[in-house]
């Protein structure tokens, strides 16, 4: 089997999300501040209606690092709900992580 390119299937799902009328922002930034200053940023692949995070990955496996990175954002946006998504295998795998805010 032909490995699929992560850039043709985010840019697939891009194009469903839009003509299923989904509201989305690709490569949303959320600003890193670190005792008021500006630290960094996370760059989130595709925020959909403000709600949930998907994270794009084409790996063999997904692993705690990117877990890890995917709770961060979620906290640090304040979006609720977030998916890790990993199109390189026969099938997609996923998980989903929920942010409960304190």
């Amino acid at each position: 089997m032909k490995e699929k390119s992560l850039f043709s299937l985010k840019g697939a799902l891009v194009i469903e999300l839009a003509h299923a009328g989904v509201p989305f922002e690709r490569q949303k930034v959320y600003p890193l501040y670190y005792k008021g200053e500006l630290a960094g940023a996370y760059i989130a692949d595709l925020v959909v209606d403000n709600s949930i995070i998907l994270e794009l990955k084409s790996v063999k496996a997904l692993g705690s690092t990117m877990e890890a990175q995917l709770i961060n954002y979620l906290r640090l946006s304040g979006v609720p709900v977030g998916y890790l998504l990993n199109f390189r295998n026969t099938r997609v795998e996923w998980k989903r992580f929920v942010h409960q805010r304190e």
